[in-house]
């Protein structure tokens, strides 16, 4: 089956980084479709299809182009502020390092060494929500925000890939939606914060200018259907209840996250 440039892109990030799986994971590398990455939970006939589900991007002219180009213009005060940073830190998906992104908002650390149930549920879901959206990318192929007037980007060096990957939906906002929701239902008193927080993991792709207001909008619905998707899921569903464990426990170890969280507040403005 044919590829993104969103998946390729990914696929060689894993190459660069060395990403591997735990050792003796049932979730090994080499057991999905795309080498360095955990599979998904959900097989290709169970997986949604992004261009059926989601409506077209706005058309040129329209009052939806409009109100995106004005979003565009209203991020650009944010290049080269923590806010931007914050974006370009977002724009990870490679673990380790990718799974510590909402430790903050959790309050808590996530990594393999205290929950890899955890991590092993952010790693597959991404896969689901966001290699799922490369069907709509194929059949709309519309042009990321930086292009028309070579604009700068929060990652310059992703950007020949991006420019060849179509920018709707958004991979990125669906997996950030996807995981906000997650974790929220692991803990539902931290639910307020986390979402939040999968809302400006989207809103980083705006701020970063690499992808439209409503790029980020039509992410995050692909990434809320493949979240209900997957409840239907025995292998989701056993491994959120392993996770939640977890997260159970480290509540009472009373662990406490590695990242600057008063950095990551500032960047909000919270």
């Amino acid at each position: 089956m044919k590829q993104s440039v969103f998946a390729l892109m990914l696929l060689a990030f894993a190459y660069a980084h060395g990403a591997q799986e735990s050792a003796g994971s049932p979730s090994a590398v080499g057991k999905g479709p795309y080498p360095g990455f955990a599979p998904g939970y959900l097989s290709p006939g169970e997986q949604l299809d992004s261009k059926a589900l989601l409506p077209p991007p706005p058309a040129a002219g329209s009052p939806a182009q409009a109100a995106d180009e004005e979003a565009k213009q209203a991020a650009a005060a944010l290049r080269g502020t923590p806010r931007w940073q914050r974006a370009g830190k977002d724009a990870e998906l490679m673990f380790p390092k990718a799974a510590d992104t909402f430790s903050c908002a959790l309050g808590l650390p996530i990594d393999e060494a205290t929950s890899p149930n955890l991590t092993m549920l952010l790693r597959r879901s991404l896969v689901d929500a966001g290699f799922g959206s490369r069907e709509a990318k194929h059949l709309h192929q519309r042009a990321r925000p930086f292009m028309a007037k070579g604009e700068p980007t929060c990652t310059p060096d992703h950007e020949s890939y991006l420019r060849k990957d179509g920018s709707y939906p958004s991979g990125h906002a669906a997996i950030g939606w996807a995981w906000g929701l997650i974790l929220a239902e692991l803990a539902p008193e931290r639910a307020n914060a986390l979402v939040q927080r999968g809302y400006e993991f989207g809103e980083s792709r705006r701020i970063c200018n690499v992808h439209w207001a409503s790029d980020v909008a039509a992410g995050r619905l692909f990434g809320s259907a493949v979240v209900a998707r997957l409840h239907a899921n025995t292998g989701f569903v056993a491994q959120l209840a392993e996770a939640k464990r977890e997260v159970a426990a480290a509540r009472a170890a009373g662990l406490q996250p590695k990242d600057d969280c008063a950095a990551e507040a500032k960047a909000f403005n919270r």
